[in-house]
C-alpha cells in the first residue's frame, strides 16, 4: 500500500521574529533526518505539539490513537499514572519524521529505552538545568564538573545543548542495566558534582525549595517514560535554537547555544559527523565505574 503524506500550512510563521515557517522546520528535519533517527528508531514517542508556532503554549501529547495513520506503528504501554493504555507514536523513518512535524511538533522526545526492551534504557542521561540567575558560563563549568567525573570513573560522557538554556550529558548504556540501577549511577554523578560545586548547583526537585541562583543537576530523567529533547531535535524557542552534540573541546566559557539553529546544524552535522553516535554504542560497565569513584 503507497504511503500518503500531504504537508499543510508550510507558510505559517512558527519563530515570527525571526521569520521562520513550518514549511523550514519540515525542511530542517528532512535535512537533518540521517543524524536524528537513529535516536527516534523503536522508542515510543510524547509529542510536544506547537501547531500556531512558538508564541503558542503549545500542549503535550502521548496518547496518538486518533492522529496516526494506518501506516505509522505505535507502541502500547500501560499508564500508572494515567490509568490507562497509551498508544505512543514510533518514528522509524523519513516520511514518518515528516509526518509527525506536520502536525506541529518542533521538538522530538523519545524514551531512552525501546519497545522491545522498555525498562533497559540505552543512555544515561544528566539534565543540566539553569535557573534564571544563572550564567551558562556556569552551566559550562557544571557540564566540565560531570566529564572531570565521569573521567575519573574511567567512562566516556558526550555532551549537547538542551536546546535551551542548559546541557545534557549522556552515558551509553546499550540496555545493560534497568532504569533503577541506571538511576542510583546518575545520582551518585549528581551528587559528586554538587560537592565540587556547592555554591551554585543543586540536587533539589523542588523549585520552591530551590534557591533562585542554583543550577539543578536532574538525574531523575532516567525512569521509564521520561524524556528529553532528542539529540538534533528543534526547540520551540526563540533563535529557532536545536539540541546539538557538541565536542568536549567546544564545551568552554563563552559557549552560546544560540549559534546551533535550524539554519546552521544540518551544515554543521554534514561538516562534523555525528558527535553523538556512540552513545548507541557499546554500553559502559557501571559496577566499576563506580568503583573508580569510591
Amino acid at each position: 500500500m503507497a504511503k500518503s503524506l500531504t504537508l499543510t500550512s508550510l507558510n505559517k510563521l512558527y519563530w515570527p521574529k525571526e521569520k521562520i515557517t513550518k514549511g523550514q522546520l519540515i525542511d530542517y528535519y528532512e535535512k537533518i533526518s540521517p543524524f536524528i533517527l537513529p535516536y527516534l528508531k523503536k522508542r515510543p514517542l510524547s509529542l510536544k505539539r506547537n501547531p500556531n508556532g512558538i508564541k503558542d503554549n503549545g500542549f503535550y501529547q502521548k496518547d496518538a490513537v486518533d492522529i496516526v495513520p494506518d501506516w505509522m506503528k505505535t507502541a502500547d504501554f500501560y499508564s500508572p499514572s494515567a490509568k490507562k493504555t497509551i498508544h505512543y507514536l514510533v518514528c522509524n523513518k523519513k516520511q514518518e519524521l515528516l509526518f509527525i512535524a506536520n502536525l506541529g511538533c518542533i521538538e522530538m522526545n523519545p524514551w531512552s529505552s525501546t519497545v522491545d526492551a522498555p525498562d533497559n534504557p540505552d543512555w544515561l542521561a544528566i539534565d543540566i538545568d539553569p535557573s534564571d540567575k544563572n550564567t551558562f558560563d556556569q552551566v559550562v563549568e557544571t557540564a566540565l564538573a560531570v566529564k572531570e567525573i565521569c573521567d575519573r570513573a574511567k567512562i566516556d560522557a558526550f555532551c549537547k545543548t538542551s536546546g535551551a538554556s542548559g546541557l545534557h550529558i549522556y552515558l551509553p548504556c546499550k540496555k545493560k542495566y534497568d532504569y533503577d540501577t541506571v538511576r542510583d549511577f546518575a545520582h551518585l554523578i549528581a551528587m559528586k558534582t554538587n560537592e565540587q560545586l556547592p555554591k551554585f548547583t543543586t540536587l533539589e526537585r523542588s523549585l520552591a525549595k530551590r534557591k533562585k541562583t542554583q543550577i539543578y543537576i536532574d538525574y531523575l530523567q532516567n525512569s521509564r517514560g521520561q524524556t528529553l529533547a532528542s539529540a538534533y531535535s528543534a526547540r520551540p524557542r526563540p533563535g529557532a535554537t536545536v539540541s546539538t552534540p557538541l565536542d568536549w573541546k567546544e564545551v568552554k566559557p563563552g559557549l552560546n547555544p544560540l549559534q546551533f539553529n535550524l539554519q546552521t546544524v544540518p551544515d554543521r552535522a554534514a561538516k562534523k559527523g555525528d558527535l553523538f553516535k556512540q552513545v548507541l554504542g557499546p554500553g559502559i560497565d557501571l559496577e566499576r565505574a563506580r568503583q573508580y569513584l569510591q
